[in-house]
């Protein structure tokens, strides 16, 4: 069965609708020529990319001359570049990028003379410290927080915390790096 075709009554909306719709996205495009992109808005996010061997000052500071590949691998790691047709020499390449931040990038290569470490090369390596501030660029303090609790504020978590348990005293901490305990010495699970 066929359908019958519109009547012309039926199709007159048809024309006006078109011709408005061709001037609106005439006019979006103008307008948008003018405005700044959606683009230059919204950045998207980007992850960090971290790749190859970190090397600090320390650890390169600690090869000698005469070290066995063995002790090497063990103070460096891996090496992530070596060669089939340099088997005395091994790279050790670091890259980092973040966005909004310069990418970081270092290399030491140690050289063997058979199984024996020769010399080494490398750029300019940052310290273990000056390594951990860069990667948390975002948290400019140069103040490290503390890791213990001071009697003080022990005492007034223990005051707001635990109503029903009785205050104890802290334990004596023991010199060196000592961290308050998580859980206090009477409490159950």
């Amino acid at each position: 069965m066929k359908q019958p075709l519109p009547s012309r009554r039926a199709r007159w909306w048809r024309v006006p609708l078109i011709s408005m719709a061709a001037g609106l996205l005439g006019a979006c495009a103008s307008v948008t020529d003018k405005l700044p992109s959606v683009s230059g808005l919204v950045t998207p996010y980007r992850i960090d990319i971290l790749q190859g061997n970190v090397v600090t000052k320390e650890q390169a500071q600690a090869l000698q001359t005469g070290m066995r590949r063995e002790q090497v691998k063990a103070q460096l790691g891996s090496p992530l570049l070596t060669s089939v047709f340099h088997g005395d020499r091994w790279d050790y390449v670091f890259t980092f990028k973040r966005q909004g931040q310069p990418p970081q990038q270092r290399r030491l290569t140690v050289f063997f003379k058979g199984e024996e470490l020769e010399r080494v090369e490398s750029d300019e390596l940052p310290s273990e410290s000056e390594f951990v501030s860069s990667l948390d660029a975002r948290h400019k303090s140069d103040k490290v927080p503390p890791l213990e609790a001071t009697e003080e504020q022990l005492k007034n978590f223990r005051a707001g915390g635990a109503a029903s348990a009785p205050a104890e005293p802290a334990p004596a901490a023991p010199s060196g790096n000592a961290y308050p305990p998580l859980e206090s010495p009477g409490a159950t699970r």
